[in-house]
């Protein structure tokens, strides 16, 4: 479930003073939109300069996501914000990054949608560090028999390519959220922004078209990708059936109309 946002100030005391022994005093605290995994999101305006603080209480579920984030974090490419620290105290998990001054991308727009396929191209090029949840123990279990040895590989795959989790300032794009990092093939994360573009509106046609322009789309094994696109199906299926939210039943159809597109077109996965 999203978690609700806690405002700075209600955080407990030693929480708070965990932060300004980093930060110094807090001139200014301005909420950060979007996002559904953090319970805390803000801008702090301290005298060290700008921080994105994000926290959630330490004993919650989505803790594991973060601390994935802080262990993922030294192996990142240029395009994420800096870890600047992280901080365990009063019961709470929190981390400040790098702030970014930019807005989400916006997945209608030609000229964003060129920015973010290229930023998911340089991401493609950082080998995944030793440690990484593989894509085979992520969507294994939801493969075909057989089927989930295909989607192995060495790339660094962020795999969450929503708008809120992609940050625009000019002509540069970051990279935020970095909860869930897998290491597999690398026309997974191409197939899993296609969702992302299908979830913003696009039809499976377009989204496809978009990653098609990816290369390592253009030289996947469609049948892996179809096999890929079966497994993430059922996840999604699994993830809307266990908490009907709109949003999750939404991504569970344009997975399911993803995973159909490419198995009525075959020869859409080849460009």
């Amino acid at each position: 479930m999203p978690l609700s946002r806690v405002d700075f100030a209600a955080l407990p005391a030693a929480a708070r003073q965990a932060v300004t022994r980093h930060t110094g005093p807090v001139r200014s605290i301005r909420p950060v939109e979007g996002g559904r995994n953090s319970a805390v999101a803000v801008i702090l305006s301290t005298q060290a300069g700008p921080v994105f603080l994000k926290g959630v209480p330490a004993d919650h579920p989505q803790a594991v996501a973060q601390r994935r984030e802080v262990t993922i974090a030294p192996h990142l490419p240029a395009l994420a914000p800096r870890l600047l620290w992280q901080e365990e105290a009063g019961g709470w998990l929190l981390m400040a990054w790098e702030a970014v001054a930019g807005r989400h991308a916006d997945y209608h727009v030609p000229a964003d949608l060129h920015l973010v396929r290229a930023a998911l191209e340089d991401v493609q090029r950082v080998r995944a560090p030793a440690g990484l949840k593989t894509a085979v123990e992520r969507w294994g279990p939801y493969a075909d028999e057989g089927d989930a040895e295909q989607f192995d590989g060495d790339v660094l795959l962020h795999t969450e390519w929503a708008p809120d989790n992609v940050l625009v300032t000019g002509r540069q794009v970051y990279l935020v959220d970095w909860a869930w990092p897998t290491q597999g093939a690398g026309w997974i994360d191409p197939y899993t922004w296609a969702l992302r573009l299908m979830e913003a509106g696009h039809s499976a046609a377009s989204a496809v078209a978009w990653a098609c322009q990816v290369p390592s789309w253009r030289d996947g094994d469609p049948a892996a990708i179809r096999a890929f696109g079966a497994a993430v199906a059922r996840v999604w299926h699994e993830i809307a059936t266990q908490e009907p939210d709109a949003w999750k039943l939404h991504m569970a159809v344009q997975a399911a109309e993803l995973r159909a597109y490419l198995a009525l077109e075959p020869g859409k996965t080849q460009c």
